[in-house]
């Protein structure tokens, strides 16, 4: 299809007015101008454009597309423009597509490149999604209350379900991550300490780090990724499907029904966990110890006796409920906030895992220091 199937001028009719006539065939299939033709009529002196289609024989999506292009550029420029002279389908379609704002993909946006402008747009965000966190997490306080009281609504079913996912079958991840690490610290400490022949006091090294700090840790960030990205694509799956919003239109509270047994689920069950993990560890500092270091089985067990304090175990336990808790806050409130794709879905999942470590760092760091200051 040749130029002379469409027609193009813009000429000033008046002081401060510009009209755009279109004419012929405006199809995709012809070799359309580019709107950029338009753009030196533009001038500063133009404040109103007007378009003239009583030429226009036929349209379809490629004179849109010329159209709401030279529209953005005349708004950029502070130009009105005048689209009655245009056909009546056309104005209807450009008013739909105008009024609606272009939606934003998470992940596929031309953010910063920098480290540094990464940085500081991840730390607005976080300050921007403090409001919403509060939020919740003030929905979260006021269901508690309701349990306390008896008047929250959820089945007890539906906690046992989430206690045997959360615990029983996250058993051989745990096992094998906290073996793992306790086969670490004995050989790090071990490193060290045969410096000055003092290799027995790798019981104490073990059994002290994984029952009181690493053990906790450890257990929270595995969760973190094992568990708390479940419940944010699990709550995220439900919001695509409009689920939450039929409990809200039943009367029930979807904080109480699908929330709350999950945050009791991760408080009883991430302590166990921790003690769980902190055995195995110190069962991996005995197989180095006895195998490597020629350290007897029961010398290794009376030093860990000794080293060992009924404060370590509250304070991993401490520890434990704590990182428990963040993790199914930030699962949920990230599954809760979910959009309506599925792409929202794994992106729900992503941030509940990062925003559950960053939560667990920061209360690991805070809580040592407390415990540190008050001589536990």
């Amino acid at each position: 299809m040749d130029k002379a199937a469409w027609q193009l001028d813009a000429r000033p009719s008046g002081a401060d007015e510009l009209t755009i006539a279109l004419g012929g065939r405006w199809c995709m299939a012809a070799a359309l101008p580019s709107p950029d033709s338009v753009a030196p009529q533009l001038a500063a002196g133009v404040r109103r454009v007007r378009f003239d289609t009583t030429g226009l024989s036929d349209w379809d999506t490629g004179l849109l597309s010329f159209l709401d292009s030279l529209l953005k550029t005349c708004t950029a420029r502070g130009i009105a423009a005048d689209t009655t002279g245009l056909p009546p389908g056309a104005q209807r379609l450009l008013t739909m597509a105008l009024t609606v704002p272009e939606q934003t993909v998470p992940g596929r946006n031309n953010g910063p490149t920098g480290i540094c402008a990464q940085v500081g747009t991840a730390m607005i965000e976080f300050v921007r999604g403090m409001p919403a966190m509060l939020a919740f997490l003030g929905e979260i306080a006021q269901s508690l209350g309701r349990l306390m009281t008896g008047r929250a609504r959820f089945r007890v079913r539906d906690l046992w379900l989430e206690i045997e996912e959360v615990g029983p079958r996250a058993l051989p991840i745990v096992s094998v991550i906290s073996f793992l690490v306790g086969l670490i610290l004995a050989y790090l400490g071990a490193d060290q300490l045969k410096l000055v022949g003092a290799q027995i006091f790798i019981a104490d090294l073990v059994a002290i780090g994984m029952v009181r700090e690493v053990g906790a840790l450890m257990t929270g960030i595995i969760i973190a990724g094992r568990t708390g990205a479940a419940f944010a694509a699990q709550l995220g799956t439900m919001q695509v499907n409009e689920e939450i919003d039929a409990f809200r239109t039943l009367g029930i509270a979807p904080v109480d029904f699908l929330v709350l047994p999950r945050i009791l689920a991760l408080m009883l069950m991430v302590p166990l966990l921790t003690l769980y993990a902190g055995f195995i560890g110190m069962l991996a500092g005995l197989v180095v110890s006895v195998t490597i270091f020629d350290i007897g089985v029961f010398e290794y067990y009376t030093e860990t006796l000794r080293a060992l304090e009924l404060k370590h175990f509250l304070v991993g336990l401490a520890k434990g409920s704590v990182y428990g808790a963040m993790i199914a806050f930030a699962g949920c409130l990230r599954g809760m906030q979910c959009g309506r794709s599925a792409e929202s879905v794994g992106h729900a999942a992503t941030s509940a895992v990062v925003t559950a470590i960053l939560l667990i760092t920061i209360a690991a760091s805070v809580m040592t220091i407390v415990f540190y200051q008050l001589g536990i």
